[in-house]
């Protein structure tokens, strides 16, 4: 197996587990709460109707069924794509549960390959995802899909992953960092920069995390520095 079918193989499985142990919105994991930066563009959006969303690696709706409820008398449509079948399987149930099943549409779509219409939407998200592509030249494409698939005066709100480490719990002993794409933070950053050269920054941090996850049934801290970045696209 290489490289890239383990990573993906290990994604797969610990996501699943989250997924199948950990109920969306309840305490106990990163699942029980949407994104702060993600729930602070709702205020910009509700100036707008019928708004067009996409949401890149959208998991079981921990963002997009917030933005649904907060944004339904606005006629909001979001798009969800993902790869991992248990995923769209959790979010299918969620937004029926939470009443939001026809704001949302399901896409089972690997985020590197997948096509973004020009022009289509108001609000782009990816919350630790991008990093999750094949390659940095995916990576770089599909950033600039998203840069044309953008309305003027829509918003790209991107959580990426950098110099991401890995490390066996109960040994301190360093292990590989199972992640597609680890490039440094200031090689991530101007990476970002590089494609939305032309937008309104609204904001920009790099915080560092850590937290445990479980790989192969053990406890594996993983740190890394989150860079969050939300940019504008000028009105032309």
């Amino acid at each position: 197996m290489n490289r890239l079918k383990r990573i993906r193989q290990e994604e797969k499985e610990y996501h699943d587990y989250c997924y199948d142990n950990y109920k969306l919105f309840e305490k106990g994991s990163w699942l029980n709460k949407p994104v702060r930066t993600v729930m602070e563009l709702v205020p910009m959006l509700n100036e707008l109707h019928n708004i067009q969303i996409l949401d890149l690696g959208c998991g079981v709706g921990r963002n997009s069924i917030p933005l649904a409820l907060a944004l339904k008398e606005n006629g909001v449509q979001l798009h969800c794509v993902d790869f991992l079948d248990s995923a769209l399987e959790k979010i299918e149930l969620y937004s029926t549960a939470f009443g939001v099943n026809d704001q949302i549409s399901l896409i089972n779509a690997d985020i590197g390959s997948y096509d973004i219409k020009d022009n289509r939407y108001d609000l782009i998200i990816a919350v630790s995802s991008l990093e999750h592509v094949d390659s940095v030249e995916s990576l770089r494409l599909v950033l600039q899909r998203m840069e044309k698939g953008t309305r003027n005066g829509g918003v790209n709100c991107l959580i990426v992953n950098s110099e991401v480490t890995e490390t066996d719990l109960e040994t301190q002993t360093p292990l590989e960092a199972l992640i597609e794409i680890n490039l440094s933070t200031n090689d991530m950053r101007n990476l970002l920069e590089d494609t939305y050269t032309d937008w309104e920054i609204l904001k920009t941090t790099v915080n560092s995390l850590h937290y445990q996850i479980v790989r192969n049934q053990k406890p594996v801290v993983l740190t890394t520095n989150a860079i969050t970045y939300v940019v504008k696209k000028k009105t032309v």
